[in-house]
């Protein structure tokens, strides 16, 4: 006979797959469970013989699940009964599947993989970009001349750049493919990255991409003057499931960080918003776009 416990995890793999995804969802059905039975994360850590810290990551979906732990909460939790407990083991046994960037771990930054699985698990992907093209629509020798410019092109570069490339196939799978929403200031579409060839065919590329029905770009324009997104680039996930809060990634230069308490969220949802209005329509956007290919 199981315990009380909140409503069990799905069955069926949450909307586009992804076990970055999964280890949210399962996280926060244990964080439910324990929260029911009213025991602390230190209790919860002492059982798994671990900490405290460790609870709370594993809660977050920061980190991945031993079996063995997930088996020995859930009966600390009191859900004992087997038919109860297997929802939550093949989440577990799922949230642990390998994933496509695991055999490029050697060139990703630590912060970085799990963005990927959240931008593989999202529904819609809101950014702001004001240096660069952002990273879903970028070329090849884009890529490499970006890396060039940031002094880090070296042996590794080439598969970095084919991480970048298997990213963008989210845009372009069959069935649920997010929606890309870009808003890109002037300064990254008029600065050289590389060569004018690679300018034009960047921009071509963008050209093409923005015909995809699930892709929105907006050019934020010089002459729009002082704007709300002063802090710099973001980028803001929605996801479909509905246990799943929104998620900011915002990168600096020595990590990132993960907002997604809803207070810190809502301030980037208006600043994405005020600076939507304020950017060119996407039919302005292509016209300037073809504009600035030619002056390229």
């Amino acid at each position: 006979m199981s315990g009380p416990h909140t409503a069990d995890p799905e069955s069926e793999p949450p909307r586009s797959g992804g076990a970055t995804v999964r280890r949210i969802m399962l996280g926060s059905q244990l964080r439910r469970l324990r929260e029911a039975a009213a025991i602390t994360r230190e209790t919860a850590g002492w059982e798994i013989r671990s900490s405290e810290s460790k609870i709370s990551r594993l809660e977050l979906g920061r980190v991945g699940f031993k079996m063995r732990d997930v088996e020995d909460l859930l009966t600390l939790y009191g859900v004992t009964d087997p038919g109860a407990r297997e929802p939550f083991l093949s989440m577990a046994k799922a949230a642990n599947a390998t994933t496509w960037w695991h055999g490029y771990h050697d060139v990703l930054p630590s912060w970085f993989a799990g963005y990927i699985g959240l931008e593989e698990s999202a529904s819609l992907i809101r950014t702001y970009e004001v240096q660069y093209i952002p990273g879903l629509l970028q070329t090849a020798d884009y890529m490499r001349a970006v890396m060039a410019g940031r002094g880090v092109y070296d042996s590794d570069s080439e598969r970095r750049v084919q991480v970048r490339l298997e990213r963008q196939n989210v845009l372009l799978r069959e069935q649920d493919a997010p929606r890309l929403w870009a808003v890109v200031d002037e300064a990254a579409l008029r600065r050289p990255v590389g060569s004018p060839e690679i300018m034009r065919q960047q921009l071509s590329h963008l050209l093409e991409m923005m015909e995809r029905p699930n892709v929105t770009v907006q050019v934020l324009p010089f002459q729009s003057g002082a704007h709300a997104a002063e802090a710099g680039a973001f980028t803001i996930l929605r996801f479909a499931e509905p246990d799943l809060p929104d998620v900011v990634y915002l990168e600096h230069l020595a990590g990132a960080l993960y907002l997604d308490k809803r207070d810190d969220v809502d301030v980037y949802l208006q600043v994405i918003e005020r600076i939507s209005v304020t950017a060119l329509t996407p039919a302005l956007t292509a016209e300037a776009l073809a504009k600035l290919i030619k002056d390229f």
